[in-house]
């Protein structure tokens, strides 16, 4: 599916199915060096399950056009763009890491426009440390073989999301650089992760969030540890917020490492 937003083509998966605006809606929302690939099995089983699917690449990132977003908040706001354009009064959110942030922001701004709120593999702060900083904008085949090794649990996962036989090392190594590829303008790596790395508005926003929250961690995951997400869901809890936590024995992969787990946790709280 396409759509103009902010005046430039955006893509958005569906799940193979047409949108129908009966139907409920939740926005999948990737990380850095990522696109809408990563949720496939997410996206696909609950578009065959009574919902609308919306699995954005983000601006500046494969087959989306735009400038890509510089921090956490802009990317929020082409998130609510994004609903507007789509006109869907409301939505849930499940964004993974660096749109994990992006997710919250979202909510925080958009309030009751947001029925649940999903946060995978997230921290705050989410700080990258410098040396990855600068090897993404200099030596980016470097530093996306050094996050490939860091974001995984194991480098000889069991049957994933692709299946029996997919090497899920080698499937995030081409992926990665598919999307640097994609933006010959920016190098979209080093802006997300510095977008990451300066965003400073988590404990506020999810003081403003209206919606419940579900925190779906990594128990071993090095990049986002779970300990860093533990303020915010302090946080949530100590403001009255309807919140759920997940730890899954993974990394921060936990879409293609435990593609089913990752699948029914999502479910089951976009069921309540």
């Amino acid at each position: 599916m396409e759509l103009i937003v902010n005046g430039a083509k955006t893509y958005c998966y569906t799940g193979g199915k047409a949108f129908d605006a009966t139907k409920p809606t939740v926005v999948f929302i990737h990380g850095v060096l990522n696109d809408h690939s990563v949720w496939i099995l997410q996206s696909r089983y609950l578009a065959n399950h009574g919902w609308n699917v919306l699995a954005v690449d983000l601006p500046g990132h494969c087959r989306s056009a735009g400038e890509a977003p510089a921090t956490v908040e802009q990317a929020a706001d082409f998130i609510t763009a994004l609903l507007d354009a789509a006109k869907v009064p409301r939505a849930a959110l499940v964004g993974h890491s660096w749109g994990s942030l992006i997710a919250l922001e979202t909510a925080s701004k958009l309030k009751d426009r947001i029925s649940h709120l999903v946060l995978v593999g997230t921290a705050f702060p989410m700080k990258v440390s410098p040396a990855l900083l600068d090897t993404s904008l200099n030596e980016p085949m470097k530093a996306l073989t050094m996050i490939n090794v860091f974001s995984r649990s194991t480098l000889a996962a069991p049957p994933s999301v692709l299946g029996p036989g997919t090497w899920v090392y080698g499937a995030g190594m081409a992926l990665g650089r598919r999307v640097l590829a994609s933006n010959r303008q920016v190098n979209v790596f080093h802006r997300g992760f510095k977008a990451c790395d300066s965003y400073a508005n988590g404990e506020n926003a999810v003081v403003q969030i209206s919606c419940p929250v579900l925190f779906l961690l990594g128990s071993q995951d090095q990049m986002t540890m779970p300990k860093a997400a533990q303020g915010l869901i302090t946080r949530a809890r100590e403001t009255g917020k309807s919140v759920q936590v997940v730890k899954l024995p993974v990394g921060h992969h936990q879409m293609s490492e435990t593609p089913d787990e990752t699948l029914f946790a999502i479910r089951d709280f976009l069921a309540r």
